[in-house]
């Protein structure tokens, strides 16, 4: 049978209140346990006394029998002096996924061009404006002809 040293939680919504057992490790996290080696209180100060108590004597013995604690539990022993814990890292947790990495890869390079169409544009000379000469009209309008020419065909006629 193995056995493991975890919080088993209690207390009401939204209220945590974990108690610290020794259990089988195949039983239910609320459920039976062996023996109760402790309490956590989420809720108090992190420098309250009362936050986390533990029987430091039972855990000792728990661990010499080959009891595994969970890695909260693990923490709380070594602050306690019962345990010491290996300082866990892992440097790739933070990465970005795949999918994530092309997407900003992909953006960057939209920026990039952006940046480049910009400053050829600043670099290049601006565009000479030619001015537009309107020539004067040298006849009459169509509109004021119209109804001289149509008189002019009346009276022909």
């Amino acid at each position: 049978m193995s056995v493991s040293i975890r919080l088993a939680r209690g207390g009401a919504k939204k209220r945590p209140y974990y108690r610290i057992v020794v259990a089988n490790s195949r039983s239910p996290r609320d459920g039976a346990f062996i023996e109760k080696i402790g309490s956590y209180n989420p809720l108090l100060a992190k420098d309250d006394a009362n936050r986390v108590q533990i029987d430091a004597d039972r855990a000792r013995h728990w661990l010499s029998v080959g009891a595994q604690p969970t890695d909260r539990v693990a923490r709380f022993l070594d602050a306690a002096g019962v345990k010491e814990r290996a300082v866990r890292s892992n440097p790739n947790k933070g990465k970005p996924g795949e999918k994530a990495v092309e997407r900003a890869e992909e953006r960057q390079a939209k920026i990039d061009a952006a940046r480049e169409a910009a400053a050829e544009a600043a670099a290049a000379p601006a565009p000479v404006e030619e001015e537009i000469v309107e020539e004067a009209p040298t006849e009459a309008p169509a509109e004021e002809t119209a109804p001289e020419a149509a008189a002019e065909e009346k009276n022909e006629a």
